[in-house]
């Protein structure tokens, strides 16, 4: 009821502006000792049978916050008394960078989705590392999404990924490498075969030279066809990373039931939401149906309730994240997944 009224008013201002408004406001309340008690207490729910252990990491829970919400580490603490089981920051890019002119963020209120066009904004990457190093211990896993400069070129892209690398990785706990976002030119191209191996080859390079392993996740697309979904997996076999994220966002329109005039209007951009949830839980079956189980995933796109997550989980994915339904469901929405998934 009272996340409903907070809506109400929210989705009253622009989406960029409602997001920034809660998160800051948010942190300031969770900061107090006494609010950031009751919200811990409110929101708490864990049991041991949704403890999950994975690449050597023990995850609380399975829930996690998807990249995008907190692109440059600002709401870990905050995010984190909510019960997410893991954090993903990012994707954060080797210098700061504006993102795609406003407005970029748009909701489709009827069809539970969200168009994005953000274009990586966000502070650079030693912004995000100086704000890790000041943040306090957590038992939260934080993961690492990394990607590229608008204005590097396509064939110098790798240099990027491992500028993020190197200086994320004595912070963050694992790491994606975001190659799927279409909303930075010519980014979607890098997940064909030879750009693809040469990126993660050059990162398990360096991270062959470290004394700690780092778990290398990739994030795919919604849109690749079947042949390409098959370059990837066997990509992802042959360097042995660590696993998929499954999936960012779509740049198809159906099924919408908003207005026609109304998204040709907002134009090019990322849907995610409620609309995408279907294909983005076949992708995760296909992807473990042919590994034969062998790539854990990571699923995301359309959760929104406990069933939702479920068939995730049922299609093959070890752990979820949220992103559109929780903007859409609230806070509680982690704790009734959780809840969800222990009942099974």
């Amino acid at each position: 009821m009272i996340y409903s009224l907070l809506k109400w008013f929210l989705f009253k201002l622009s989406a960029e502006k409602a997001h920034h408004l809660t998160t800051s406001f948010f942190n300031f309340l969770i900061a107090t000792p006494i609010i950031g008690s009751l919200a811990r207490r409110i929101f708490a729910f864990e049991h041991k049978d949704l403890q999950r252990e994975l690449w050597g990491l023990n995850f609380k829970n399975p829930v996690g916050l998807a990249a995008g919400f907190d692109k440059d580490g600002k709401y870990i603490k905050s995010m984190s008394a909510l019960g997410f089981g893991f954090i993903e920051v990012g994707t954060i890019t080797p210098r700061r960078q504006a993102g795609n002119p406003k407005p970029r963020l748009f909701r489709l209120v009827k069809d539970e989705a969200i168009i994005n066009r953000m274009g990586f904004n966000n502070e650079g990457v030693d912004v995000l590392v100086d704000r890790l190093k000041a943040l306090k211990k957590t038992d939260v896993i934080i993961g690492g999404n990394i990607g590229k400069n608008k204005d590097t070129p396509n064939e110098d892209a790798y240099k990027d990924y491992l500028i993020c690398f190197q200086k994320l990785y004595n912070h963050v706990d694992y790491f994606v490498v975001n190659l799927s976002s279409p909303n930075t030119p010519g980014l979607r191209s890098l997940q064909e075969k030879g750009p693809l191996r040469k990126i993660l080859q050059t990162l398990l390079d360096h991270r062959s030279q470290q004394d700690i392993s780092r778990p290398i996740l990739l994030k795919i697309a919604p849109d690749l066809n079947e042949g390409q979904l098959d370059d990837v997996i066997e990509i992802v076999q042959e360097l042995k990373i660590e696993g998929i994220i499954g999936t960012n966002t779509t740049i198809e329109r159906k099924p919408l039931t908003a207005d026609a005039n109304k998204i040709s209007a907002i134009g090019n951009g990322g849907l995610s939401g409620a609309p995408l949830a279907k294909r983005a839980t076949v992708v995760v079956g296909l992807i473990n149906t042919k590994s034969n189980g062998s790539i854990p995933i990571i699923g995301v796109g359309g959760i929104r309730s406990g069933r939702s997550a479920l068939d995730k989980i049922n299609a093959g994915a070890s752990l979820i994240q949220v992103y559109s339904g929780f903007i859409y469901e609230g806070p509680f929405l982690i704790k009734r997944i959780k809840k969800s998934l222990l009942k099974g």
